[in-house]
């Protein structure tokens, strides 16, 4: 059997660039300023289709740190003005105001309504070793009209993010035992309160929310603001951990102030009276009670109180089904790259800080793939938008040949404030002195106890632990 091949120079190749997210579209700018032709496939409708679902969520960072350099200088040609860098955008405004903009722009290098189904070589599945790294990438695609399409392809970068998939309920990974079947009743995003239709499902309720990051953070502020408006709303904060000087986030000492606030806004909620705290919960399913409403039960026999409704903002996954024929290093517990992993696993680091990265540690053994931004992290948090930015600085220079400024890699990141302690389970405190604190020396620091939550912190709240930001 003769197995495919091609002689064609694979230079004369666009690189493929999957998502027309913010470090999609990142990725394509810089291309484009090194002389390589991108071609952005994207399955929505149009540029920042996943930011555009959580549209009403603020971020915690500044326009500042949410443009990209080499972006910026292509807008800049079509007399694109940034916005002012000190203040903080909604998901809406970075669609509509950069990422749209931005995609229009590198006109039809982006394609909406292409969904990638499938990664390969050509004429090369995984096992097949034979000429294999000379051989271009096959990219398949369902268009929105059903029509499939086959693209060949120089490199691929893979900035699909993590949106699709959120992680469910269960303590162990799974689905918790009767979680789909109460699937209308509940809700792994953000809620918009200010769609009457959703505060309405909200208001006078009592809702769960599960999870410990910026996300349910961000989730108890605009709850606790609907229980000052209206009577008989509650939230009931499951946190599979205890209390700690950590949990509600570095307050005052996180290099983010405004995500700094959004700890001390779901602390607020909890010192008012607007949300109980329920701590080592590790949920192993959902009941119903006689009314339909939901028990949650924990895997150490705890039931609580019936709740209306229940909020999981417990992270996201990577999904690498598209992948599956490609050889990738992916580290077995965060499903990053293997040279990646050490740096952001959350078993170990507790400070917000990553080390300098690029097209290295992003590298796998099939030469000339890169998953980037979110999906990079894997299943790990605390991802910026700044840091995709530079990943996808060094991997078009690594792609032109510039190896010099590829390893170049810069990378300084604010530190969120939390310290003295990491690991994603509590430890026994003699445990915990023993170890040091995990990768940091300074300890956590002390919350101020705070009557209401700052304006910054509740109406205009940032979030987006999840969102990139």
């Amino acid at each position: 059997m003769t197995v495919p091949t091609t002689e064609a120079p694979t230079s004369d190749l666009p690189t493929v660039v999957i998502g027309a997210g913010p470090i999609g579209l990142a990725a394509a700018a810089h291309l484009v300023e090194r002389g390589i032709e991108p071609l952005v496939l994207e399955a929505g409708g149009g540029a920042g289709s996943a930011v555009r679902e959580w549209s009403h969520v603020r971020l915690f960072s500044t326009w500042a740190e949410l443009v990209d350099p080499a972006a910026e200088k292509l807008l800049a040609l079509t007399g694109w003005t940034a916005p002012d860098g000190a203040t903080y955008p909604t998901g809406g405004d970075w669609a509509t105001l950069y990422l749209q903009p931005l995609a229009d722009v590198l006109g039809d290098r982006v394609r909406y309504g292409a969904r990638v189904t499938g990664v390969s070589r050509l004429g090369r599945d995984r096992i097949v070793d034979a000429d294999r790294d000379r051989q271009p990438f096959t990219v398949h695609i369902m268009n929105a009209d059903g029509a499939e399409e086959r693209i060949t392809a120089r490199t691929v970068i893979d900035a699909s993010g993590t949106w699709a998939i959120p992680s469910p309920i269960g303590a162990d990974g799974l689905f918790a035992l009767g979680e789909r079947t109460a699937a209308e009743r509940i809700s792994y995003r953000i809620p918009d309160l200010k769609d009457p239709a959703v505060r309405a499902r909200y208001a006078g309720k009592r809702t769960a929310v599960v999870g410990s990051g910026a996300s349910a953070f961000t989730a108890l502020a605009y709850l606790a603001d609907l229980a000052k408006d209206v009577p008989g709303t509650h939230t009931v904060w499951i946190l599979r951990r205890g209390i700690s000087g950590s949990t509600f986030g570095g307050g005052e000492a996180d290099q983010l102030p405004a995500r700094g606030a959004l700890g001390l806004a779901a602390k607020a909620a909890v010192d008012n009276g607007h949300a109980d705290a329920v701590t080592g919960f590790r949920t192993e399913a959902v009941e119903r009670d006689s009314n339909g409403r939901l028990v949650l039960v924990a895997e150490d026999g705890r039931r609580l109180d019936p709740v209306d409704k229940i909020i999981v903002l417990t992270g996201f996954r990577p999904d690498l089904s598209f992948l599956s024929e490609l050889r990738l290093g992916l580290d077995e517990r965060l499903q990053a790259p293997v040279e990646l992993a050490p740096l952001i696993d959350p078993n170990v680091h507790s400070c917000g800080t990553v080390y300098p990265h690029g097209h290295r540690e992003l590298s796998h053994p099939e030469q000339g793939v890169y998953l980037v931004g979110m999906k990079s992290y894997g299943r790990a948090p605390t991802f910026l938008a700044m840091t995709g930015y530079e990943q996808v600085r060094s991997i078009a220079a690594a792609i032109a040949g510039d190896v010099a400024s590829a390893d170049r890699v810069e990378l300084t990141l604010p530190e969120s404030g939390v310290c003295g302690g990491a690991g994603l389970f509590d430890k026994p405190a003699a445990e915990q002195q023993a170890d040091g604190g995990g990768c940091c020396v300074t300890s956590a620091p002390e919350l101020v106890q705070i009557g209401a939550p700052a304006p910054a912190a509740t109406k205009e709240a940032p979030a987006g632990g999840c969102c990139g930001s």
